[in-house]
């Protein structure tokens, strides 16, 4: 199966403006996504998808290929969209910039789950085993069927039970592979759907538009950087790892 790797990547943020260039431990944060995510595939395969030309900079400058987008980008999975009018494949991968911390490992799980799954989109989960993370408003929890398919994604804190508890839960990790009938039909939505713009998950349009999503189970080694506060969080993950 013919596929590529693309890392989109926004200078805007809301809540931390310019951060695919925040400084973690001496390296840009988009930098460290892509080294880690050529751990696992030929970087040849590994693109960088931004607008922004302090981003295109960074990664030329360390030898990452970079496609310029649209500034007008719904999402980050609208930007991999206009990455596949550029680039021939069968299935896109799409690995979040602020993920500093990916496992090269379950992009390995990712590639091969692509021929398992021929015309499938697949999306990462790993197990929640702290209450804080549950509660957590940034970060999507995933409810499935047994059989693996997404049944639904949200940011408030599911499934839970009638005192509100925590019991069991998942949440995503931002690590996709879409084929390209997949993202064509998302990108011609000219705004995002109703529930896609409640929750702010894009994967969620997906659904609405009626395709199936599948999870597979990755590690819970992601952290993603979506605060400030975020950052001492992986740098102190690098600091036990002695990087």
């Amino acid at each position: 199966m013919n596929y590529c790797v693309i890392i989109p990547a926004r200078y805007q943020s809301s809540r931390l403006p310019g951060k695919p260039l925040v400084n973690i431990s001496g390296l840009p944060m988009i930098v460290r996504t892509y080294q880690q995510c050529v751990k696992a595939c030929p970087p040849e395969k590994v693109y960088v998808a931004t607008d922004d030309d302090r981003i295109r900079e960074t990664c030329e400058s360390n030898g990452i290929k970079v496609i310029m987008t649209s500034s007008k980008c719904l999402t980050g999975t609208d930007r991999v969209s206009e990455c596949a009018q550029h680039i021939n494949a069968d299935v896109y991968i799409n690995v979040q910039g602020d993920e500093p911390l990916f496992n090269p490992k379950d992009l390995e799980v990712l590639i091969s789950s692509v021929t398992k799954y021929p015309g499938e989109i697949l999306n990462g989960y790993c197990e929640i085993n702290e209450e804080e993370l549950f509660r957590n408003r940034s970060i999507p929890k995933v409810v499935f069927r047994p059989d693996g398919r997404l049944l639904y994604m949200s940011r408030s804190p599911i499934p839970s039970n009638k005192l509100h508890g925590f019991e069991k839960a998942w949440r995503q990790v931002c690590a996709y592979a879409f084929p390209r009938e997949a993202l064509k039909d998302f990108s011609s939505s000219l705004v995002k759907t109703p529930l896609e713009k409640i929750e702010d998950i894009e994967i969620l349009r997906f659904l609405e538009l009626g395709w199936e999503v599948r999870m597979l189970e990755l590690s819970s080694d992601s952290v993603a950087v979506d605060n400030p506060e975020d950052i001492n969080r992986v740098e102190a993950v690098l600091n036990s790892r002695g990087i």
